[in-house]
């Protein structure tokens, strides 16, 4: 018997409650490759404005494409992706996610719509960033997903803090989950970033995560 995250589909209700839109399949903005399709599974990361400076990434880049090691293109986006996720986890930035009333807003719009715009999986909010696995429902592009999370949460976390300007990262970076094997990978990261990070010892400390939530929800 297949799991659910292979065969859920969206409820009658999620269908209804607003115009469907078209998928993009493959496309770019920016630095980073979308992939976008109906019913498709993914792990999304969107990133705080001064997470990681765009003059950081763009020097990465240039190092990266004179690297006579790094010789195919999956390799170079790789190793930035690496270098970028050992950045976000060392604390750079404001870190503006470390404040509960913040981190909660975030976990509140990520599993507002679960169940009607998408399946959700695993999802964490770290201190200057957000790691959220889904299955998409069609209808519902990625993009506008990631949009909306982003619009609703910025203007709510600008005003506890008393600031103007850009929350998030303009970008968001995705990557289609292939098979089983794939998912559990992807899982356990999630699960298991802010205790590599150090900012506790067991996935189930961290109270913005689906680990802790769920926890809640079965006491």
């Amino acid at each position: 018997m297949r799991r659910r995250w292979l065969l859920s589909q969206p409820s009658a209700r999620s269908q209804g409650h607003r115009r469907s839109r078209d998928h993009r399949s493959v496309y770019s903005r920016s630095y980073l490759p979308h992939i976008d399709a109906a019913y498709a599974a993914h792990g999304v990361t969107f990133r705080l404005a001064d997470s990681v400076p765009r003059s950081v990434v763009d020097r990465w880049r240039e190092e990266i494409a004179l690297s006579e090691v790094l010789r195919t293109e999956e390799a170079r986006y790789q190793e930035l992706l690496r270098r970028i996720a050992h950045y976000e986890d060392a604390g750079w930035g404001e870190c503006h996610l470390r404040r509960p009333e913040i981190a909660s807003l975030v976990c509140e719009a990520i599993v507002r719509f679960d169940g009607q715009r998408y399946r959700l999986w695993e999802w964490c909010v770290m201190p200057n960033h957000v790691h959220v696995l889904l299955k998409q429902f069609k209808g519902f592009p990625l993009g506008d997903v990631v949009r909306r999370w982003k619009g609703t949460t910025a203007r709510e976390a600008n005003a506890i803090l008393g600031r103007r300007g850009p929350f998030w990262m303009r970008e968001y970076h995705d990557r289609r989950i292939r098979d089983r094997k794939h998912m559990n990978r992807a899982r356990a990261y999630v699960r298991n970033n802010p205790v590599k990070a150090g900012l506790c010892e067991r996935p189930e400390d961290w109270p913005w995560s689906s680990v802790s939530w769920d926890l809640e929800r079965r006491l």
